[in-house]
């Protein structure tokens, strides 16, 4: 994956773990200085910046992931393809393409901006809140998944209806269908009618 100088500051050469720093934005998404990672989950939460990411396979189905029961924010809850956050200073577009990559082993093709959305979701599990104002990705996975087990417990492609079906039995993140909802014209617009979303 290539360096920025967003990333590159956010790598330790040494290989000791660094504070990871997020971005403090207002109402309208505006920057507004910087806090570190659970700081600014922790409640009542802070606004920040964050990115969630939808791919489709070639049938119109999304590719969900489960996230690693290690994680320490909804460990073992389903989600969408990929989520996260900014590097104070990186493109909302390059930090989703870079997450992808790191979480699944995979390039985005086709990947284009689907809006944005400001949502806050406490977390009952954790205890921790999601105050945050997303950047929406839509695009395709066309190549072989290579998820990294620290950071995905597991993927399944489905149809809107095996969502549905699989929404109402399994935990899902409380963030979930706020940011799917938001992303579904531009889904709609990817995948055709057909594909039902």
């Amino acid at each position: 994956m290539p360096t920025t100088p967003a990333t590159a500051t956010h790598s330790s050469s040494n290989g000791t773990a660094e504070a990871i720093m997020l971005e403090l934005v207002d109402e309208n998404g505006t920057t507004i200085g910087t806090a570190e990672k659970l700081a600014a989950h922790q409640a009542p939460g802070q606004l920040h910046r964050a990115f969630s990411v939808f791919l489709f396979d070639e049938q119109g189905r999304l590719l969900l992931q489960r996230r690693a029961l290690g994680k320490y924010h909804s460990p073992g809850v389903w989600s969408n393809t990929c989520c996260g956050h900014p590097y104070p200073g990186e493109a909302p577009f390059a930090a989703a393409a870079r997450r992808t990559y790191e979480e699944l082993g995979i390039a985005p093709s086709l990947l284009a901006e689907a809006g944005t959305v400001r949502y806050n979701h406490p977390d009952p599990a954790s205890g921790l809140v999601e105050q945050e104002f997303n950047h929406l990705f839509v695009g395709m996975a066309q190549e072989e998944l290579k998820p990294d087990p620290e950071e995905v417990g597991g993927t399944a492609f489905v149809t809107a209806a095996e969502l549905a079906e699989r929404h109402a039995q399994a935990p899902f993140s409380a963030w979930f269908m706020t940011v799917l909802d938001a992303a579904r014209p531009a889904i709609r617009e990817l995948t055709g009618p057909s594909a039902g979303w």
